[in-house]
Protein backbone atom coordinates (compact mmCIF):
# COMPACT_ATOMS: atom_id res chain seq x y z
CA UNK A 1 0.00 0.00 0.00
CA UNK A 2 2.88 2.57 0.84
CA UNK A 3 4.44 1.68 -2.54
CA UNK A 4 1.60 2.26 -4.48
CA UNK A 5 1.06 5.62 -2.73
CA UNK A 6 4.57 6.58 -3.37
CA UNK A 7 4.14 6.01 -7.02
CA UNK A 8 0.83 7.89 -7.14
CA UNK A 9 2.25 10.94 -5.63
CA UNK A 10 5.29 10.58 -8.15
CA UNK A 11 3.31 10.71 -11.00
CA UNK A 12 1.17 13.73 -9.69
CA UNK A 13 4.22 15.76 -9.61
CA UNK A 14 5.57 14.69 -12.67
CA UNK A 15 2.44 15.54 -14.06
CA UNK A 16 2.92 19.07 -12.86
CA UNK A 17 6.32 19.57 -13.76
CA UNK A 18 5.67 18.52 -17.74
CA UNK A 19 2.60 20.80 -16.89
CA UNK A 20 5.17 23.27 -16.07
CA UNK A 21 7.37 23.01 -18.84
CA UNK A 22 4.55 23.01 -21.39
CA UNK A 23 3.34 26.23 -20.43
CA UNK A 24 7.05 27.89 -19.79
CA UNK A 25 8.09 26.76 -23.58
CA UNK A 26 4.32 27.93 -24.80
CA UNK A 27 4.95 31.32 -23.06
CA UNK A 28 8.40 31.71 -24.48
CA UNK A 29 7.21 30.96 -27.98
CA UNK A 30 4.47 33.48 -27.44
CA UNK A 31 7.01 36.44 -26.29
CA UNK A 32 9.27 35.79 -29.05
CA UNK A 33 6.95 35.64 -31.67
CA UNK A 34 5.05 38.76 -30.71
CA UNK A 35 7.87 41.50 -30.60
CA UNK A 36 6.74 44.76 -29.05
CA UNK A 37 5.10 47.33 -31.19
CA UNK A 38 7.54 50.01 -29.98
CA UNK A 39 10.26 47.47 -31.93
CA UNK A 40 9.41 48.55 -35.13
CA UNK A 41 11.20 51.70 -37.23
CA UNK A 42 9.54 55.04 -37.41
CA UNK A 43 8.87 54.08 -40.91
CA UNK A 44 6.62 50.44 -40.34
CA UNK A 45 4.84 52.62 -37.50
CA UNK A 46 3.82 55.62 -39.34
CA UNK A 47 2.58 53.01 -42.37
CA UNK A 48 0.33 51.54 -40.07
CA UNK A 49 -0.76 54.49 -38.47
CA UNK A 50 -1.56 55.83 -42.09
CA UNK A 51 -4.55 52.80 -42.07
CA UNK A 52 -6.36 54.83 -38.76
CA UNK A 53 -9.11 56.70 -39.35
CA UNK A 54 -8.45 60.04 -38.61
CA UNK A 55 -10.67 60.60 -35.60
CA UNK A 56 -10.94 58.59 -33.29
CA UNK A 57 -8.17 56.11 -34.51
CA UNK A 58 -4.92 58.19 -35.35
CA UNK A 59 -6.20 61.23 -32.85
CA UNK A 60 -5.88 58.92 -29.58
CA UNK A 61 -2.20 57.45 -30.95
CA UNK A 62 -0.83 60.63 -30.57
CA UNK A 63 -1.72 60.45 -26.99
CA UNK A 64 -0.01 57.19 -25.96
CA UNK A 65 3.93 58.73 -25.45
CA UNK A 66 6.14 61.49 -27.35
CA UNK A 67 7.44 59.35 -29.77
CA UNK A 68 3.47 58.28 -31.36
CA UNK A 69 2.70 61.47 -30.75
CA UNK A 70 5.20 62.85 -33.53
CA UNK A 71 4.41 59.81 -35.86
CA UNK A 72 1.01 60.56 -35.59
CA UNK A 73 0.95 64.31 -36.21
CA UNK A 74 4.02 63.68 -39.50
CA UNK A 75 3.36 65.69 -41.95
CA UNK A 76 3.08 63.00 -44.08
CA UNK A 77 -0.32 61.69 -42.33
CA UNK A 78 -2.03 64.77 -42.13
CA UNK A 79 -1.57 69.05 -42.56
CA UNK A 80 -1.09 71.03 -39.23
CA UNK A 81 -1.88 74.91 -38.45
CA UNK A 82 0.34 76.49 -36.15
CA UNK A 83 0.47 80.10 -35.55
CA UNK A 84 4.01 79.65 -33.61
CA UNK A 85 5.90 78.56 -36.10
CA UNK A 86 8.84 80.36 -37.75
CA UNK A 87 9.94 78.33 -40.42
CA UNK A 88 7.26 78.26 -43.13
CA UNK A 89 9.20 76.17 -45.26
CA UNK A 90 8.63 72.91 -42.99
CA UNK A 91 6.56 70.92 -45.16
CA UNK A 92 2.69 70.21 -44.25
CA UNK A 93 2.71 73.07 -41.50
CA UNK A 94 0.76 76.59 -42.55
CA UNK A 95 0.29 79.66 -40.43
CA UNK A 96 -3.67 79.70 -41.03
CA UNK A 97 -7.02 77.96 -41.25
CA UNK A 98 -7.34 78.97 -44.86
CA UNK A 99 -4.05 78.31 -46.10
CA UNK A 100 -3.92 74.75 -44.99
CA UNK A 101 -7.55 74.38 -46.94
CA UNK A 102 -6.31 75.64 -50.12
CA UNK A 103 -3.36 73.41 -50.29
CA UNK A 104 -5.02 70.23 -48.84
CA UNK A 105 -5.74 67.50 -51.34
CA UNK A 106 -9.46 65.93 -51.16
CA UNK A 107 -9.41 63.41 -48.23
CA UNK A 108 -6.69 65.21 -46.00
CA UNK A 109 -6.77 65.86 -42.49
CA UNK A 110 -5.68 69.00 -41.12
CA UNK A 111 -4.89 69.38 -37.38
CA UNK A 112 -5.16 72.64 -35.81
CA UNK A 113 -3.19 73.21 -33.04
CA UNK A 114 -4.19 74.07 -29.85
CA UNK A 115 -3.39 77.17 -27.98
CA UNK A 116 -4.14 80.77 -29.37
CA UNK A 117 -7.13 81.57 -31.54
CA UNK A 118 -7.25 80.68 -34.98
CA UNK A 119 -8.76 83.65 -37.26
CA UNK A 120 -11.52 81.78 -39.02
CA UNK A 121 -13.81 84.20 -41.67
CA UNK A 122 -15.82 83.00 -44.63
CA UNK A 123 -13.55 80.16 -45.66
CA UNK A 124 -15.07 77.78 -48.24
CA UNK A 125 -14.08 73.90 -48.01
CA UNK A 126 -15.11 72.54 -51.77
CA UNK A 127 -13.61 69.16 -51.54
CA UNK A 128 -13.45 66.10 -48.92
CA UNK A 129 -11.54 67.38 -45.48
CA UNK A 130 -10.97 66.51 -41.96
CA UNK A 131 -10.76 69.28 -39.32
CA UNK A 132 -9.32 68.19 -35.95
CA UNK A 133 -8.56 70.27 -32.95
CA UNK A 134 -5.36 69.26 -31.21
CA UNK A 135 -5.80 70.11 -27.87
CA UNK A 136 -7.24 67.24 -25.05
CA UNK A 137 -10.39 69.37 -25.24
CA UNK A 138 -12.52 71.89 -27.70
CA UNK A 139 -11.96 74.37 -25.59
CA UNK A 140 -7.95 74.11 -26.59
CA UNK A 141 -8.56 75.15 -29.97
CA UNK A 142 -10.47 77.82 -30.55
CA UNK A 143 -11.78 79.84 -34.50
CA UNK A 144 -12.97 83.23 -34.33
CA UNK A 145 -15.11 84.18 -36.79
CA UNK A 146 -14.51 88.18 -37.18
CA UNK A 147 -17.74 90.22 -36.90
CA UNK A 148 -19.39 90.65 -40.54
CA UNK A 149 -18.25 87.58 -41.82
CA UNK A 150 -21.22 85.26 -42.73
CA UNK A 151 -19.63 82.28 -41.02
CA UNK A 152 -16.49 80.93 -39.72
CA UNK A 153 -16.44 77.88 -42.09
CA UNK A 154 -18.78 77.23 -45.06
CA UNK A 155 -19.34 73.48 -46.42
CA UNK A 156 -19.94 72.73 -49.86
CA UNK A 157 -18.48 69.18 -49.42
CA UNK A 158 -18.06 65.78 -47.58
CA UNK A 159 -16.49 67.17 -44.37
CA UNK A 160 -15.65 66.36 -41.17
CA UNK A 161 -15.17 68.68 -37.93
CA UNK A 162 -13.76 67.22 -34.51
CA UNK A 163 -12.52 68.79 -30.86
CA UNK A 164 -12.74 72.40 -31.98
CA UNK A 165 -14.72 75.34 -30.47
CA UNK A 166 -15.81 77.47 -32.97
CA UNK A 167 -16.95 81.60 -32.00
CA UNK A 168 -19.05 83.89 -33.49
CA UNK A 169 -20.56 87.47 -32.78
CA UNK A 170 -23.08 87.96 -35.53
CA UNK A 171 -22.95 85.92 -38.60
CA UNK A 172 -23.57 81.82 -37.94
CA UNK A 173 -20.46 79.70 -36.56
CA UNK A 174 -21.08 76.98 -39.59
CA UNK A 175 -22.50 77.28 -42.72
CA UNK A 176 -23.53 73.85 -44.29
CA UNK A 177 -24.56 74.16 -48.44
CA UNK A 178 -23.96 70.84 -49.29
CA UNK A 179 -22.27 67.60 -48.75
CA UNK A 180 -22.43 65.61 -45.51
CA UNK A 181 -20.96 67.19 -42.56
CA UNK A 182 -20.08 65.71 -39.38
CA UNK A 183 -19.56 67.72 -36.28
CA UNK A 184 -17.99 65.64 -33.60
CA UNK A 185 -16.99 66.91 -29.65
CA UNK A 186 -17.02 70.74 -30.73
CA UNK A 187 -18.54 73.98 -29.33
CA UNK A 188 -20.56 76.06 -31.56
CA UNK A 189 -20.90 79.44 -29.87
CA UNK A 190 -22.63 82.70 -30.38
CA UNK A 191 -21.37 85.71 -28.77
CA UNK A 192 -24.49 87.56 -26.90
CA UNK A 193 -25.02 90.55 -28.50
CA UNK A 194 -27.77 92.76 -29.00
CA UNK A 195 -28.60 91.19 -32.24
CA UNK A 196 -28.13 88.28 -31.49
CA UNK A 197 -31.57 87.40 -33.58
CA UNK A 198 -29.06 88.06 -36.48
CA UNK A 199 -26.54 85.20 -35.41
CA UNK A 200 -27.20 81.18 -35.10
CA UNK A 201 -24.52 78.15 -34.25
CA UNK A 202 -25.30 76.05 -37.36
CA UNK A 203 -27.23 77.08 -40.71
CA UNK A 204 -27.94 74.72 -43.21
CA UNK A 205 -29.13 75.81 -46.92
CA UNK A 206 -28.30 72.54 -49.00
CA UNK A 207 -31.53 71.03 -50.71
CA UNK A 208 -32.81 67.48 -51.30
CA UNK A 209 -33.49 69.00 -55.13
CA UNK A 210 -30.16 69.22 -55.92
CA UNK A 211 -28.29 66.92 -57.49
CA UNK A 212 -25.84 65.91 -55.41
CA UNK A 213 -27.59 63.54 -52.96
CA UNK A 214 -26.65 62.51 -49.54
CA UNK A 215 -26.31 65.94 -48.00
CA UNK A 216 -27.15 66.43 -44.69
CA UNK A 217 -25.89 66.95 -40.88
CA UNK A 218 -24.79 65.11 -38.35
CA UNK A 219 -23.76 66.25 -34.61
CA UNK A 220 -22.38 64.32 -31.93
CA UNK A 221 -22.00 65.12 -28.79
CA UNK A 222 -21.06 68.63 -29.22
CA UNK A 223 -22.04 72.05 -27.06
CA UNK A 224 -23.97 75.19 -28.52
CA UNK A 225 -24.71 78.25 -27.13
CA UNK A 226 -26.17 81.27 -27.93
CA UNK A 227 -27.72 82.78 -30.87
CA UNK A 228 -31.81 83.33 -32.21
CA UNK A 229 -31.68 79.32 -31.96
CA UNK A 230 -28.78 76.48 -32.29
CA UNK A 231 -29.82 75.29 -36.04
CA UNK A 232 -31.44 77.11 -39.17
CA UNK A 233 -32.56 75.08 -42.02
CA UNK A 234 -33.46 77.36 -45.32
CA UNK A 235 -33.99 74.35 -47.94
CA UNK A 236 -35.43 71.03 -47.37
CA UNK A 237 -33.84 69.44 -44.92
CA UNK A 238 -35.33 69.28 -41.19
CA UNK A 239 -34.09 69.01 -38.05
CA UNK A 240 -34.33 65.45 -36.88
CA UNK A 241 -33.42 62.50 -33.75
CA UNK A 242 -32.98 65.38 -31.74
CA UNK A 243 -30.90 63.85 -28.33
CA UNK A 244 -29.93 66.25 -25.07
CA UNK A 245 -27.74 66.12 -21.91
CA UNK A 246 -27.94 68.43 -19.36
CA UNK A 247 -25.12 68.73 -17.38
CA UNK A 248 -23.92 70.77 -14.61
CA UNK A 249 -23.15 73.72 -16.64
CA UNK A 250 -23.80 73.31 -20.43
CA UNK A 251 -26.18 71.35 -23.01
CA UNK A 252 -24.75 68.62 -24.83
CA UNK A 253 -26.73 68.07 -28.09
CA UNK A 254 -26.81 65.07 -30.32
CA UNK A 255 -29.28 65.37 -33.76
CA UNK A 256 -29.49 65.08 -37.53
CA UNK A 257 -30.39 67.54 -40.08
CA UNK A 258 -31.78 65.34 -43.17
CA UNK A 259 -34.44 65.14 -45.24
CA UNK A 260 -38.05 65.00 -44.15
Amino acid sequence: MEMEGEEEEQKQQQGKSGCSKKLRRGTYKLSTSSAPINNLDDGCLMHIFSFLSPIPDRYNTALVCHRWRYLACHPQLWLRVDRSVQDLSEPGVFPNIEAAVSAARPGDTILIAAGGKHLASNIQIKKPLCLIGGGELPDDTTLICSRGSDSALEFLSTCKLANLTVRTELGCCLLHRSGRLIIDGCILQCESNPLDYLSCPLVSTASSQVKSHGDSVSVYHTRIEGGAKAVLTSGDLALQRVRVLYARTSLYFWFDVDCK
